[in-house]
């Protein structure tokens, strides 16, 4: 996969972070312009001949090594090295997009880290959605020598100057990451809902009028439409009933919303995947001071993906609650084998564990602020939050899809005797998993 500053896709990401791809590196010329821009700068310039925050109006010189120690002080457990190995390709191609000055050749240093496994010791505390400092101040000691690679005793090294410290760490390198491998999950399971669906709609002989051609041309939302046009051909061409419950009559509402709000959310991380949001910006031979690195798009598309995936998975627990139900199924109550068996029971307790899960995570963080550094930064996005909960939302999301999927299985085959369902589940939730 070659990095060039435009065109990095959540996809992409995620096969370099979990599919095991290599990547290389485009021209980089955007990169040089920018780097030559900078060694020409006169005048005030932010970070470079100043200090930072409520710093911004000392005059500091050769402090870009402090600022990367003091900087470099997260929290909490490290994060997983999927996550980090997908930070690392971020930056790198958003350096390539040029505008931060940063020396050009640490490009395939940050490269030969990727491909061969090394990654910082990142914390998982330590950004609020305005740039992750902490998790770039502690790559750069790598880079420098003066921290360890994780479990690694060597590593690559480049020796960035005092004026590379903070155009590197000026990013969301890290959010956005956790943002694009977020995105690209929830859009897998999203797709693979419909099948699951599907199976339900034949388990209890749902209806298919709601998808009918003529009902999604007269009210035409994107996702809906898209939504009901995956589903009806999947399904007969009759249901047993005038009209369903909304688990099936309003799935193309709920779950198009659900599509809509995914691809906006993939749309605005890519942009930012693929932006130069330094600061200062280094553009036609200045220094642009600026707030680019403010992450409040991908904050509130985040919190609205999250608030849909929640109500996907409440519509498959409600097709669960009828596949529990003779009247839907025309089998004995839970999907049981015998009269007073309790079947497929304990899969509505599950689901609603994890749904309960997803309600907890679906609240929105980017009604939240924060005033910091003596009142100079005074607004703050929490998208590092909302990119941290939408990864968290992918396990109860598989787990409910799954609980619908073995229920619905059952229902169309037929029910064995009682027996522990755990590893159906984690059949049906492998079958989920994201390429």
């Amino acid at each position: 996969m070659e990095l060039t500053g435009s065109g990095l896709t959540c996809a992409q990401l995620y096969a370099v972070a979990y599919g095991g791809a290599r990547v290389g590196l485009g021209p980089l010329d955007r990169a040089w312009r920018a780097w030559e821009s900078a060694q020409d700068l006169t005048g005030p310039v932010y970070g470079q001949s100043t200090g930072v925050g409520a710093n911004k109006d000392v005059d500091v010189a050769q402090g870009g090594f402090d600022l990367l120690r003091s900087h470099a002080g997260g929290a909490g457990p490290l994060v997983p090295a999927e996550r980090v190995r997908a930070m690392l390709v971020v930056r790198a191609n958003q350096l390539l997009a040029g505008g931060s000055g940063v020396d050009p050749r640490v490009l395939p240093v940050l490269v030969e880290a990727v491909n061969g496994g090394f990654v910082p010791p990142v914390r998982t505390y330590g950004a609020i959605g305005t740039g992750d400092l902490t998790a770039l101040a502690t790559t750069a000691l790598c880079l420098l020598g003066e921290l360890p690679w994780h479990d690694q005793a060597e590593g690559p090294r480049f020796a960035l100057t005092s004026a590379d410290a903070l155009p590197f760490i000026s990013s969301g390198a890290a959010t956005l990451a956790d943002a694009a491998l977020a995105c690209h999950q929830v859009a897998h399971l999203l797709e693979a809902a419909v099948t699951v669906a599907a199976k339900a709609f034949a388990a209890v002989g749902a209806s298919p009028e709601p998808l009918a051609l003529a009902v999604q041309r007269a009210r035409p939302q994107p996702g809906q439409v898209a939504a009901a046009e995956a589903l009806r051909p999947m399904l007969g061409v009759e249901g047993a009933r005038l009209q369903d419950p909304y688990g099936y009559r309003a799935f193309a509402q709920v779950h198009g919303a659900a599509l809509d709000a995914v691809r906006h959310a993939c749309r605005t991380v890519e942009i930012d995947l693929n932006a130069a949001a330094e600061n200062p910006l280094i553009a036609e031979s200045l220094a642009w001071h600026n707030g680019n690195f403010h992450a409040a798009s991908v904050a509130l598309a985040l919190d609205t993906l999250r608030a849909a995936v929640c109500s996907v998975a409440q519509l498959s627990a409600a097709r669960l609650a009828t596949l529990m139900e003779p009247e839907y199924t025309g089998r004995l109550p839970f999907l049981a084998a015998a009269p007073g068996a309790s079947g497929a029971m304990i899969l509505e307790y599950v689901a609603h564990d994890a749904l309960a899960e997803l309600r907890h995570l679906a609240g929105p963080v980017s009604t939240g602020s924060a005033v910091l550094s003596r009142g100079v930064e005074d607004h703050a996005s929490f998208a590092t939050q909302a990119a941290r909960l939408a990864l968290r939302c992918v396990e109860p999301l598989e787990i409910v899809l799954a609980c619908e999927l073995v229920a619905a299985t059952r229902a169309l085959g037929t029910p064995g005797p009682d027996r522990p369902l755990d590893g159906e589940l984690d059949a049906a939730r492998a079958t989920f998993r994201a390429p």
